[in-house]
């Protein structure tokens, strides 16, 4: 056990600038893919219907598209849902359907049923929802507002905790998870529903806290070791905490990847969009929030009060006034 206990030198400030630089380009390239590839939203977002149905028997899906398509469903997505005989189909809003009908999604379920001759094989309908284009606008701007209300309650938080420039550190590490995370969403069209959208904000909370812990020892340090320069602390915290992040992404990586494996498509892009998150939050956490700070000139004093240097330079070392 004591070789655990060993902090290690690791000097991880010595890169930052390379890292910096790297993950600006990369920042640019997610940005680029999101404007000219764009997300691959959902129904959530662009409105649709989704239905689930359950068949006596496990039914093949190749089998149920080419019905669904021969009915007037170009493009179904179908998969199982908890076994292989229930299956849910998400459809894109048709074309000559009311989405401000009550009757809309009623319409299109005894079409899907038609579809699949729900009489003659036994097709059960056990759910459909219908979103409207008008509510997936409304759900794209709740959305955006969600993620401007996590950047903006994380600053202030971070703020009042620590220093401003901690703050904007901490703010620039989460924008570079977020467009991170997003533009690989983007490159491999991963669709993005609000199960994806709820994945990105754990991952920026997930990814605050990896940063807090790390900023938490270097203000301890800072004021602990006063004769060390401020790089040098900066890397005898990421070395102290080095271990404990390590056990902490490996036990979170695990469950996401048994999700990513076993969970079943409802949270497949939640968990992709996690493991994305973790291993870039693993990355920004060491280099780009303390090394956005390193480059505001952190300093010993701006974490010591005024009044604190001036008590200390009126008094000599037994504490008399001087």
């Amino acid at each position: 056990m004591r070789i655990f206990s060993r902090v290690p030198k690791i000097n991880f400030m010595a890169q930052r600038k390379v890292a910096l630089g790297l993950s600006i380009l990369l920042s640019v390239i997610a940005i680029g893919l999101l404007v000219g590839r764009g997300l691959n939203f959902g129904i959530d977002f662009k409105g649709g219907v989704l239905v689930e149905v359950a068949y006596p028997q496990t039914v093949q899906l190749d089998d149920m598209r080419s019905q669904l398509a021969k009915g007037g469903f170009p493009d179904p997505v179908v998969q199982y849902f908890g076994g292989t005989s229930d299956v849910l189909i998400r459809l894109l809003p048709q074309a000559g359907t009311d989405a401000d009908s009550k009757n809309a999604a009623a319409q299109i379920s005894n079409k899907v049923l038609a579809a699949l001759d729900a009489q003659k094989n036994n097709v059960q309908l056990r759910r459909i929802e219908f979103v409207g284009p008008e509510v997936g606008k409304e759900l794209s701007e709740d959305g955006v507002i969600a993620l401007l209300a996590a950047f903006f309650g994380i600053f202030c938080y971070v703020a009042f905790r620590f220093e401003w420039k901690f703050s904007l550190g901490s703010i620039a590490a989460l924008c570079h998870d977020a467009i991170m995370t997003v533009g690989f969403l983007s490159l491999i069209q991963e669709e993005f529903d609000l199960t994806t959208l709820a994945g990105v904000l754990a991952m920026l909370g997930y990814s605050n806290n990896e940063t807090i812990v790390i900023f938490d020892r270097v203000r301890e340090n800072l004021l602990n070791l006063r004769k060390q320069p401020v790089l040098d602390i900066i890397n005898l915290s990421i070395n102290q905490t080095l271990l404990r992040s390590i056990i902490t992404h490996f036990t979170v990586l695990m469950v996401l990847f048994c999700l990513f494996f076993f969970g079943g498509k409802s949270v497949h892009s939640f968990s992709v969009a996690m493991i994305v998150g973790v291993l870039v939050a693993t990355y920004s956490s060491i280099y780009i929030s303390s090394g956005v700070t390193v480059l505001l000139n952190i300093k010993r004093e701006d974490l010591v009060p005024p009044e604190d240097h001036a008590n200390a330079a009126g008094k000599n070392k037994d504490g008399a006034v001087v």
